[in-house]
């Protein structure tokens, strides 16, 4: 790579943009040859790497690239900086995300040289055969410790080293992982063969690099909040003495472990599918005892305010139709109660609070700092730590964008604004959540204050990578004495100190972890290949010369070229996009069907076609006549007592808009589910097959019912010669459904914004004809719903 002293000149880069570093181009030269782990302490330019690697492939190999990152701010991140950094078109370098709309999306990608997205839009978009990897010559995964499990990088990963015609991969991370068989998982996952490690201890690194003095500061809770505590704690000794009986369980010591925890919920699971009722008891109290520790946790080591929007949250939840047996006994629970009562009453503060406000001071104040961190677990705290603050700093808070107890959260515009304004130096002190700890772009701060100790390496490594990157930087961690905050802290001190260790030894060994992931021909690609085969069976790759090439023959031609396939698939609101289908068996997917691996594994079969779509009714459209509705046992027997999910209302729409409905139950212990007659559940069956003309057919599992499917979808489409039809052949609906149904097929609004706009206007005329302003105020109707409303309506027919 050619440079020069101030900064790097060389092809696509804006001259001297970047300032040169070496070791950043030692380790872009390295990615630039082969599929490579890049692990590079917080600040010191991963991206800027990554991006180095990106410029040579696209002038050398040309075709485009994709940039992969967690979370919408870091896409919109690192879009900025490639726009700033690269001489190519701003329109040629674009972001996917959710926001984008899939038809949208498809266009887009044709065009694009770079595309920078979230995983789980582009694990959709290969879904549905929107988008081609075949000329994607670079792929980037970004904070890459993620790719294990079901996480979409290693769905993403195994398509690109399948479809791709010249493929590479980079895989970026500060802390990759927690031992160095978790580093080799997400190598074998990702498909990379060689590891690239600096440290802050080499060289060319410590240059770039200040210390950091971390410290921790004790704090002594009142005597009022270990009033509450204890008040709890009595409560969840009673519990585990229940459990205790149940003989899952040899303690009742409310501070057992999480470990201890899983352990027991996994025994309670065992007596559930061996049809012991008491399994069925023993699960909802261990439910109780979880709500309960968690509220402990947040009196112990966030606030009194936070633990009592928790209670508050779990009142409305107990009197909700759907309430949980857990939750309604524990907060009838007297005890409880009584802790509710002292949370409520309490009119002091955590002593975390005034630490915190002390800490600032010192290096705000005293000190002469510019800027600092304040993390916390819990959006409560956060919100009461900015309320509280503000009297004494200007301060702000950084939280995320969706919140499972109705938190007001931040939009990603609210979020940059603010990341903005904290570089600019606007305001002093940022108050944030989990999500400024990972890759996010936040200005070098004085200060990083923990609220709470945090039991991970890898987060904690996050978190005080926002400090010492230009000079010497502060970290204090806050704990509560006698609490389950100290055992997190020496927790994650453990395994700070062997992560650390581990970076050093995986940098000494890397020869090691090469020779794991890649020896005798890339056995560990091979074995990566061999997950997907043409027929659903692992591919025998051979000796020394299979590897990623017999993974690409599998899925395409002799030279691994795959299908260049792309299909149609809708967003949350039921827009199709409908990009041409290449020639093949075809199988629609209802999106819900995303959490399964289900969708993912027919899309990698050699000759089958899945394409995306919100369906009105039905899981799985194999052909004109045949609809699939999938449910585990434990969802049938469920949706056999569940009024407002009633299975036989689902089958019902079911075989009204398909000649060959279908219901698939799947799992070995159907007559095992909760304390039900079996007899009770044949005769569900019964009526299924008899009343209502069904098909029930059971599978052992997910990867029985994806062999099942595409079965049933060759044999329409290639035997029978019958063509995919998401609606169906009969028209036997009554005529609300048929209403409906024609306004649901308004732009693809889907059926229940339908039925909202039915009964808000009365009929489909009135529908037809309502202006926009009359379309906003129904609700669930946007201002995207109802301008595409108008516009297929109103628009002229070409």
């Amino acid at each position: 790579m050619a440079t020069e002293a101030a900064g790097i000149d060389r092809p696509l880069l804006v001259d001297d943009f970047l300032q040169r570093r070496r070791y950043q181009l030692q380790l872009a030269d390295a990615a630039a040859d082969e599929h490579t782990l890049v692990c590079l302490p917080t600040g010191l330019g991963k991206t800027t790497v990554s991006l180095l690697v990106t410029a040579e492939r696209l002038h050398e190999a040309g075709g485009k690239a994709l940039f992969l990152a967690p979370t919408k701010p870091l896409v919109q991140q690192h879009a900025d900086f490639y726009r700033e950094a690269l001489s190519i078109p701003d329109d040629e370098i674009v972001v996917f995300t959710g926001d984008v709309k899939p038809d949208d999306r498809a266009a887009l990608w044709d065009d694009a040289r770079i595309v920078i997205a979230t995983p789980q839009v582009v694990e959709n978009d290969l879904v549905g055969n929107r988008i081609s990897l075949r000329d994607v010559t670079h792929c980037t995964f970004d904070e890459c410790h993620r790719a294990t499990g079901d996480y979409a990088y290693v769905y993403i990963a195994e398509r690109y080293h399948a479809d791709a015609a010249d493929p590479l991969v980079t895989g970026m991370s500060a802390s990759p992982g927690g031992d160095t068989e978790e580093i080799e998982t997400v190598c074998e996952n990702l498909g990379l063969v060689n590891v690239e490690v600096m440290t802050e201890d080499d060289a060319d690194v410590d240059e770039y690099t200040h210390d950091t003095d971390v410290q921790w500061e004790q704090v002594t809770l009142p005597d009022e909040v270990l009033d509450i505590r204890d008040a709890l704690n009595e409560v969840i000794t009673d519990r585990l003495e229940k459990l205790k009986q149940l003989g899952v369980t040899n303690t009742t010591n409310p501070d057992l472990s999480q470990k201890d925890l899983n352990k027991m919920r996994g025994q309670l699971k065992q007596m559930m599918d061996n049809d012991q009722s008491e399994g069925y008891k023993g699960m909802s109290t261990h439910a109780e005892v979880m709500k309960l520790r968690r509220a402990t946790e947040l009196v112990e080591t966030q606030s009194v305010e936070s633990v009592r929007r928790y209670f508050e949250r779990q009142r409305e939840a107990a009197r909700s139709s759907g309430a949980s047996k857990a939750s309604q006994r524990m907060v009838a629970d007297p005890k409880v109660r009584e802790a509710m009562r002292k949370a409520e009453s309490f009119d002091g503060l955590h002593p975390k609070f005034s630490k915190a406000r002390i800490l600032l001071a010192e290096m705000l104040g005293i000190n002469g700092g510019e800027r600092a961190i304040l993390f916390t677990e819990s959006r409560d705290t956060a919100e009461a730590l900015v309320e509280f603050l503000s009297a004494s700093f200007d301060v702000r808070k950084f939280v995320g964008q969706g919140d499972k107890d109705g938190s007001d959260g931040m939009s990603q515009k609210q979020q940059q604004q603010t990341l903005d304004e904290f570089k600019a130096g606007e305001f002093e002190v940022l108050v944030s959540t989990s999500v400024a700890e990972e890759g996010l772009d936040v200005p070098e701060v004085d200060l990083v204050c923990f609220y709470e100790p945090v039991p991970t390496a890898i987060r904690s490594i996050q978190r005080k990578g926002r400090t010492g990157r230009q000079a010497e930087g502060k970290v204090v961690v806050l704990m509560a004495e006698d609490t389950r905050d100290e055992a997190f802290f020496w927790i994650s001190r453990r395994r700070e100190k062997k992560m650390a260790s581990q970076l050093t030894e995986l940098k000494e060994a890397t020869d090691d972890i090469e020779e794991t992931v890649g020896d005798d021909g890339q056995a560990g690609l091979d074995a990566f290949a061999g997950t997907s085969g043409g027929d659903g069976e692992a591919t025998d790759s051979g000796d020394g010369d299979g590897g990623l090439t017999d993974f690409a023959a599998a899925r395409g031609g002799e030279d691994g070229e795959s299908d260049d396939a792309e299909a149609s698939d809708s967003d949350d609101d039921g827009v199709v996009a409908t990009a041409g289908v290449d020639e093949g068996v075809e199988v629609v997917v209802d999106q819900r069907e995303l959490d399964s691996s289900i969708a993912k594994d027919l899309s990698t079969r050699d000759g089958l076609v899945t394409r995306l779509e919100t369906l009105a009714v039905g899981d799985y459209v194999l052909s004109d006549r045949v609809a699939v509705e999938r449910k585990s046992a434990a969802d049938f027997v469920d949706s056999m007592l569940d009024a407002d999910r009633s299975m036989f209302e689902q089958v019902g729409e079911l075989s009204r808009a398909y000649a060959r409905p279908v219901m698939v139950v799947e799992g070995t212990n159907l007559y095992g589910q909760r304390d039900i007659d079996p007899n009770a559940i044949r005769g569900a069956l019964a009526s299924l097959a008899v009343d209502f003309d069904v098909s029930v057919l059971r599978t052992e599992g997910e990867s029985d019912t994806t062999e099942l499917l595409a079965t049933i979808a060759k044999r329409e489409q290639e035997t029978r010669d019958r063509e995919v039809s998401v609606h169906g052949e009969k028209t036997t609906k009554t005529r609300a459904e048929q209403q409906e149904y024609v306004v649901s097929s308004i732009a693809d609004i889907g059926p229940v914004t339908a039925r909202t706009l039915l009964e808000h206007f009365g009929t489909v005329e009135a529908v037809m004809t309502a202006p926009e302003d009359d379309l906003l105020a129904v609700d669930g109707v946007g201002p995207v719903t109802a301008e595409r409303i108008r516009e297929v309506v109103g628009s002229e027919y070409a």
